[in-house]
């Protein structure tokens, strides 16, 4: 008998049964057990028809191809610098994937120095974990000015939301720029630190309450009541 014992959002633990049916199927975060599906994170249950995922509430981000990303440059070598993106590698930036036309031999710390802000896009992982980033494309640069707060990453969707609607009421209501990193490093920027404060307080709200529903609603009556 087919049967889903958990709903979409609930919060699991590792060894938690999700489901005792053949029908379902498990994908990141949870495995088949015989007929069961057994979560192995802690985390948000997603359930999209028959596919069950689990999204971790905790653990270091995982880069794919394609991600935007925010990276502190932690190194600088002949060929380019290296930046902690918080995953368990760093990530290279190379000469050649920096925006700036860059003479040979030139000293590379006029350009990005230690300690500084790149939003970056990651163009390739290779198999053995090396992890290069580009500063070409729009939007991708160093950043200069506001402030950086971390963010768990896998709530970084919840931030973003659906086709960038959280984001965008975030930066409606509280008059700032605000670039998400899919690494957890989230950067804002506003034209006073009052609009910065409210800005930090909801990301960090939506954070600790991800999990419930009717997020958005809450974000904007709690928006609507700090800006009275």
């Amino acid at each position: 008998m087919e049967k889903l014992l958990v709903k979409d959002k609930d919060i699991v633990v590792p060894g938690q049964e999700l489901a005792r049916s053949i029908e379902y199927v498990p994908t990141g975060g949870c495995f088949r057990d015989n007929d069961s599906i057994i979560s192995s994170k802690l985390g948000l249950v997603s359930i999209n028809g028959r596919v069950i995922n689990i999204i971790p509430l905790t653990g270091k981000y995982i880069p794919k191809e394609g991600d935007i990303v925010i990276g502190k440059i932690i190194d600088i070598g002949f060929n380019g610098w290296y930046l902690d993106i918080g995953c368990p590698y760093d990530a290279s930036l190379m000469i050649k994937d920096a925006t700036e036309f860059i003479d040979k031999g030139a000293d590379l710390s006029q350009f990005y120095d230690f300690n500084e802000l790149v939003i970056a896009k990651v163009v390739k992982i290779t198999r053995f974990s090396n992890i290069n980033i580009s500063t070409k494309g729009p939007g991708l640069r160093k950043i200069k000015g506001g402030k950086i707060i971390d963010i768990t990453p896998s709530k970084v969707p919840r931030l973003i939301g659906k086709q960038g609607s959280m984001i965008n009421l975030l930066k409606e209501n509280t008059n700032c720029r605000i670039t998400v990193g899919q690494n957890g490093m989230v950067w804002i920027q506003g034209d006073n630190s009052d609009d910065e404060l409210l800005a930090t307080e909801a990301i960090l709200k939506i954070e600790n309450e991800s999990h419930l529903d009717g997020l958005t609603d809450k974000i904007k009556e709690f928006l609507e009541r700090k800006r009275k």
